[in-house]
């Protein structure tokens, strides 16, 4: 079902791409596994370069590991995913995905001028996108406030120099009560 529905929106992209087909075709037959530890989807470069489930028999050549705590990270940072991953197999194959990860992009705007018209896909893209823009402010100023009240007004927290100082005070009260027992020590002796 994964397999499918993703190998589905690949296919959507790489239609609009000969290029990106083009690059695939070259792999024809060879079967990625992207494997995220409690799911996995298996693909297979078809003959004309657009992709389809692979069978589960089907010898992986390359398999693609990454951690579902990670996919925020790859989802933000994109030009970086593949650093975020353990690639085992045929090394072309996956300089190739991850060539195509980082350059093939979905065009909504493109998509909804199909079914809308140009200027109302504009229109909802630059609305979709505002409302992201929003979310995204506001949950980061939310992030703020909750942090300023949890370490200045009720603190619960403390912040990181806080605790680097307190280390430090620790460290040398306990050299300062060393060197004083050693002194102790000491003078016991000298009598």
């Amino acid at each position: 079902m994964i397999s499918s529905s993703t190998s589905a929106a690949l296919n959507h992209l790489l239609a609009r791409e000969p290029w990106a087909r083009d690059k695939l075709v070259k792999h024809a037959g060879k079967v990625a596994f992207f494997d995220a530890g409690v799911t996995g989807v298996r693909l297979k470069v078809a003959a004309d370069g657009m992709v389809q489930p692979a069978a589960a028999d089907d010898a992986a050549h390359v398999r693609i590991r990454v951690k579902l705590s990670d996919l925020p990270l790859i989802l933000q940072h994109r030009e970086h995913a593949f650093s975020y991953v353990q690639v085992e197999g045929d090394a072309d194959f996956a300089n190739t995905i991850s060539q195509l990860s980082d350059t093939l992009r979905w065009e909504a705007e493109e998509d909804l001028a199909g079914l809308i018209g140009d200027a109302a896909a504009v229109r909802v893209m630059g609305g979709v996108r505002l409302a992201a823009e929003t979310a995204m402010s506001t949950q980061r100023k939310l992030a703020e406030n909750v942090a300023e009240y949890l370490l200045d007004e009720n603190p619960l927290l403390v912040r990181p120099q806080t605790v680097e100082d307190f280390a430090s005070d620790v460290a040398r009260l306990r050299d300062d009560v060393e060197r004083l027992a050693k002194r102790i020590d000491k003078l016991k002796g000298s009598r």
